[in-house]
Order: C-alpha cells, then sequence, then structure tokens
C-alpha cells in the first residue's frame, strides 16, 4: 500500500508542476494577445479603407481587361 501512495504522490506532484508551467505559458499567451489585439483592429480598419479606396477607383476607371478590348 504505501508503494502505491508513493507513486501517486510522485504523479501528484508532477501534475502540479505541469499545470504551474501550462498557467505561465497561458499568463504569456494572454499578455500577447492583450498586446496584438489593437493592432488587429488597426489592420481591420486600413484594409476596409483600401478596399473602399480600390471600390472607387474601380468606378471611376475601367479595368485595364476591358482597355484592351476596346482596342
Amino acid at each position: 500500500m504505501h508503494r502505491i501512495s508513493a507513486k501517486q504522490n510522485y504523479l501528484l506532484e508532477k501534475l502540479g508542476e505541469q499545470g504551474k508551467r501550462i498557467e505561465k505559458l497561458s499568463k504569456l499567451e494572454h499578455d500577447l494577445i492583450k498586446e496584438v489585439h489593437p493592432q488587429v483592429n488597426e489592420i481591420k480598419e486600413g484594409m476596409e479603407e483600401m478596399i473602399a479606396t480600390a471600390k472607387e477607383h474601380q468606378e471611376v476607371s475601367p479595368p485595364a481587361s476591358k482597355m484592351k478590348n476596346s482596342r
């Protein structure tokens, strides 16, 4: 019975160490996400502006492929 208990204690100790490593990695991941999150929104806004500009440009001038066919 003592032998099983020693194995269980060892396993419990290892699981505790693993849990601490996971918590540390989770905190680092959370910090990275918090840092990157505002940048993602800025990139999305920039992309929306570029798409709008490209659409406006398309409406003003026909695509190059149509210009070649009309010659």
